[in-house]
């Protein structure tokens, strides 16, 4: 009997000591930390979001992010071209510092990028549409991924598990469904998430869907103020570019006129690659896919060819705006669409509250103001970019700023979001105050510099310091020229005031602000050169 008390006596202490034990903890980090979903369009101008201006376009989903989020009016990039762009978001650094200064030099694959640390950091990592350099990301459960610039229709994908594949249908409508496939499918609950869904549209040779081809190429846009810019009161860089919609963009390719025709009217090729542009996106459309494009776009080709005679060159220029944005438009709509239905999910799914969304452009673009089509300078329908971001319960909605934010901060910011320290080389600013309307002590002027010179669109290298009223550049390697813009009093950049006596004042303090910039950030006459010297001995 007493056996049996003292048996009873240590099960029930030990009943007692098992329940006052704390729970056992999971291995993953708590669940509070943000999932991130990072929606990046190429080329995408934020005059082509309605929720900056509704001229040109209605995006409502998009919108959307601004409605219960926020909306940034300064957000800019450190150079305005497509690979470049994407290497600063990934590595949190100049492109000086993580080597992609432009499309032509390979990415450093030893740079460690937030991904990574993200998920070293037990964040579930996926990535779907276009990186545009290297083919196997690192720091990622899975991906797939456009190679290089991809195709509009029925595209290849490098994979992390399947090899190269290729799509049947409309690349966005694709990634759009691979990013709500992997939401569905192979999130794992327990983990946090950071979800990379990365449009290709609008990126040049344009290419929207059916459903919206038939219905953009019937529309007519409003023409920019400076549609037929003659450049006085800039300087060599601006006049020298070769971005013109009338002189330099592609006929086939672009306009969408096919060879045989351009060949019958004696117009040459505007680029060496343009005829070879029509065959690689219209050729790539299945039978069925060419016969509903031929039925509005053979229509087009008509009108051109019995017209074309007697068009002059503002009338020409005009007719290639209209063509421009009815294709560039209408392949954001199905962009659009998109982002819709992925903010749809996260709300049906209940994943919308803990969700960070950011919706941003790898650099801005130009939409025929001053002429011009592509990006690349510091003035700022190239430097500017869209950035949307929501979270709730930190971000108010329907809130602005105004704030000089770059590209370079993501990494900074989604590290903090997840609470995972930065390495100490990455040179952005964690935006999270700013979300939270705390706007004291953040910076007040950025940097800029762009390398790929000589080279398409020749448009020359140059860097700057920008601040919410002025903007001073200096273009260099074949010239030595400075500008200045006044960005309240001159916002369209058309009056370089660099040597205007009322700015000397403003000129002295920029340069020296420039000076502490370049210093801060790392670069130097010396770094100018060493690229410009390894340019030379690629080309040679």
């Amino acid at each position: 009997m007493n056996n049996l008390r003292q048996l009873l006596y240590l099960s029930i202490s030990l009943i007692t000591v098992w329940a006052c034990q704390p729970e056992a903890q999971p291995d993953e980090e708590p669940s509070h930390r943000p999932n991130i979903l990072f929606i990046m369009s190429d080329d995408h101008a934020y005059q082509a979001i309605s929720a900056y201006s509704d001229k040109l376009i209605e995006t409502p989903n998009i919108d959307r992010i601004a409605e219960e989020g926020m909306l940034f009016t300064n957000a800019c990039v450190t150079n305005s071209i497509c690979a470049p762009s994407r290497a600063v978001i990934l590595t949190g650094k100049h492109s000086h510092l993580n080597g992609k200064i432009d499309n032509r030099f390979p990415f450093d694959t030893t740079n460690i990028t937030f991904p990574q640390l993200l998920h070293d950091a037990g964040y579930q990592t996926a990535m779907f549409g276009k990186l545009h350099f290297g083919n196997s990301p690192k720091g990622f459960d899975q991906f797939k991924i456009l190679p290089g610039q991809g195709t509009y229709y029925n595209p290849d994908f490098i994979t992390k598990s399947e090899g190269k594949v290729q799509v049947e249908g409309y690349t966005t409508d694709i990634i759009t469904d691979m990013t709500l496939g992997w939401l569905k499918e192979e999130r794992e609950a327990e983990k946090p998430f950071l979800l990379m869904y990365l449009h290709k549209a609008p990126h040049r040779e344009w290419l929207p869907a059916e459903r919206h081809y038939k219905e953009f190429v019937k529309k007519t846009f409003p023409e920019p103020e400076t549609l037929f810019d003659d450049y006085e009161g800039r300087g060599a860089a601006a006049k020298e570019a070769e971005m013109n919609l009338l002189k330099h963009m592609n006929w086939a390719g672009d306009s969408k006129i096919r060879p045989s025709l351009l060949d019958s009217l004696g117009i040459p090729e505007t680029e060496d690659w343009d005829h070879e542009a029509f065959a690689r996106e219209v050729g790539r459309q299945n039978e069925q896919q060419r016969a509903a494009w031929d039925a509005v776009y053979d229509s087009i080709n008509s009108h051109f060819r019995e017209n074309y005679a007697n068009m002059n060159q503002e009338e020409l220029m005009r007719w290639r705006y209209q063509r421009y944005m009815q294709d560039y438009l209408g392949s954001i709509a199905s962009v659009d669409e998109g982002v819709g239905q992925v903010l749809d999910y996260l709300e049906e799914s209940g994943l919308a509250e803990n969700t960070i969304v950011v919706y941003t452009s790898d650099q801005g673009f130009y939409l025929g103001e001053h002429g011009w089509f592509d990006k690349r300078f510091i003035y700022d329908e190239s430097f500017k970019t869209p950035l949307l971001v929501r979270w709730p319960g930190v971000i108010e909605p329907g809130s602005k700023n105004t704030q000089m934010v770059q590209n370079l901060d993501f990494a900074q910011t989604f590290l903090a979001a997840a609470e995972v320290e930065a390495p100490s080389d990455m040179q952005g600013e964690n935006l999270i105050p700013l979300f939270k309307g705390e706007t004291e002590n953040f910076r007040d002027a950025v940097y800029y510099h762009y390398y790929e010179y000589p080279s398409v669109h020749m448009v020359k290298r140059h860097y700057g310091i920008v601040t919410e009223d002025y903007k001073l550049a200096h273009f260099y390697y074949d010239v030595d020229e400075w500008e200045l813009y006044d960005r309240k009093k001159d916002p369209q950049e058309m009056n370089n005031v660099y040597n205007d006596p009322a700015y000397a004042e403003v000129v002295e303090k920029l340069h020296q602000d420039l000076d502490e910039l370049r210093t801060k950030y790392k670069d130097s006459k010396e770094l100018d050169q060493k690229y410009i010297d390894m340019y030379q001995n690629m080309v040679n």
